[in-house]
């Protein structure tokens, strides 16, 4: 069975690097966020709180 030369190694790690920084770009710009409107309660509006140190 053949050897693959050291340069071959880095060139076939090189690829894989590739392909998968590509895959991680395109799920992350493919994924759409919908982000969630909160409805605010009064009851968060009042309450505020005084730290006394």
């Amino acid at each position: 069975m053949p050897q693959m030369s050291p340069m071959m190694w880095f060139l076939l790690f090189i690829m894989f690097t590739i392909v998968l920084i590509l895959f991680n770009q395109m799920n992350f710009f493919t994924f759409k966020l919908n982000p969630l409107k909160s409805k605010s309660s009064p009851l968060t509006k009042k309450m505020k709180f005084n730290w006394k140190w």
